[in-house]
């Protein structure tokens, strides 16, 4: 039976990271069934500000992003017919909101995101994305990798 991933990714150290660690895993890749997955939050002020050009870019941007890391388990020896890239336009309140629920729907066993380290002042502001799926996943794995 094959163990189904999912791996939420954007184009921050952070994501790299967790990619470059489960692709290095000791574990058969060959047995695993992988969705690479970006989705969308709702945008804040700052980045209404960038412009609709830029935001029009994004979608473009980050297939990009997800292609270059389905490569690169590829290169690490994972079958490509056994990786999905999956990007979620439609944009949810928080990053955290959409992963749940794309894990909700599909099933995984497992997720892998990326996290930066962050001061207890960043934690208390921003919020730890890694806490609340860890939190909300219940009977679920949940593989968080830190970078700086």
């Amino acid at each position: 039976m094959k163990n189904s991933i999912l791996v939420s990714m954007n184009d921050s150290v952070a994501s790299r990271a967790a990619l470059d660690f489960l692709a290095r895993l000791a574990f058969c890749p060959e047995d695993c069934n992988i969705t690479l997955l970006h989705l969308f939050r709702k945008t804040s002020a700052s980045e209404e500000l960038m412009g609709k050009k830029f935001t029009d870019e994004q979608p473009t941007r980050f297939m990009a992003v997800l292609q270059k890391a389905k490569d690169k388990l590829i290169e690490f020896g994972f079958n490509p017919n056994n990786i999905e890239v999956e990007m979620v336009t439609q944009p949810y309140a928080t990053i955290t909101d959409g992963i749940i629920d794309q894990f909700k729907k599909k099933h995984f066993d497992m997720v892998v995101i990326g996290r930066k380290r962050m001061s207890k002042a960043e934690e208390f502001v921003m919020g730890d994305v890694s806490v609340k799926l860890v939190r909300a996943l219940e009977g679920a794995a949940v593989l968080v990798v830190t970078s700086d």
